[in-house]
């Protein structure tokens, strides 16, 4: 919930309750209601208390909000250890979701101290119709065989290269259908609406560890609304599609949707990790 359009998404979900098909009534009312500004004050500020305050009265706060514009940001494990797919490799989505979004997003790349030692790109595939339903089934939206791709590769920090580097930096969004249907968009880190050091404070500190280092996703603006079929219904994947996330500094991102259930299992966990460094001589 880092990105004001995002946030309104997500609000569209829990008011549709994961329909996909009453996306564009809701998305009207709920912008003509909250206006267009009220999601980029500054979140946990004076002015975000008092559209919070506003919105109450109105009946329309939510927990996305509490996270979008409250004092702390939502964080949440996207994915186990070693169960990320890379460039070129497939992405899932479950039989059992029909309405599914790409989320492009910057990497941080962080030490066990918490220090940001440098960055790559990712997709956070998401599940619109099942998060919509309830966010108690985020772990069901967003953890999934092939549901966290990132690449091309780790940019380390050094020289000209420093974490200042990205906060402008715009990532790109490109999708290609075997329908004939594509759709390029843009995100600009410009508009993050928490540093990136208050997101890794968020996540690393005397709260919680993390032994081995973390890959930090730091939220995306983009969630694509175009038709893709039924009007209103908005977009959703479909098997074959080629997502392609990219910018100036990280290159290239590029992966194929496939099926949870039917795209190459996740079976190379610590124990295959132990087990093969154990057997190299």
């Amino acid at each position: 919930m880092t990105f004001a359009g995002s946030l309104v998404e997500r609000l569209i979900e829990e008011q549709t309750r994961g329909d996909a098909a009453r996306s564009d009534e809701v998305r009207e009312a709920l912008l003509a209601a909250i206006g267009p500004d009220a999601l980029t004050v500054r979140p946990g500020s004076a002015d975000a208390q008092r559209v919070k305050s506003l919105l109450v009265g109105r009946g329309l706060w939510s927990q996305y909000l509490e996270v979008g514009i409250g004092p702390d940001p939502e964080v949440f494990t996207k994915g186990p250890v070693l169960s990320a797919v890379g460039f070129g490799q497939p992405i899932g989505v479950p039989r059992f979701s029909d309405w599914s979004n790409p989320e492009p997003e910057l990497v941080l790349i962080v030490d066990s101290s918490g220090t940001p030692r440098g960055a790559t790109l990712g997709n956070d595939v998401n599940l619109r119709d099942v998060e919509g339903r309830s966010a108690l089934l985020l772990g069901v939206a967003k953890d999934n065989n092939g549901s966290t791709a990132i690449g091309p590769f780790v940019r380390l920090f050094e020289g000209d290269f420093t974490i200042d580097s990205l906060r402008e930096e715009v990532i790109h969004l490109a999708i290609h259908g075997d329908d004939g249907f594509s759709l390029m968009d843009t995100s600009n880190m410009g508009q993050i609406s928490r540093s990136f050091e208050e997101l890794v404070r968020a996540v690393h500190g005397a709260h919680h560890q993390y032994p081995d280092g973390f890959a930090l996703f730091t939220g995306t603006l983009f969630t694509p609304t175009v038709d893709r079929g039924r009007t209103g219904e908005g977009f959703t994947h479909k098997l074959g599609d080629l997502v392609e996330i990219s910018s100036p500094h990280l290159g290239t991102l590029s992966n194929v949707v496939g099926r949870s259930e039917e795209i190459p299992r996740w079976e190379f966990g610590i124990g295959a990790l132990m087990e093969h460094l154990g057997s190299v001589r």
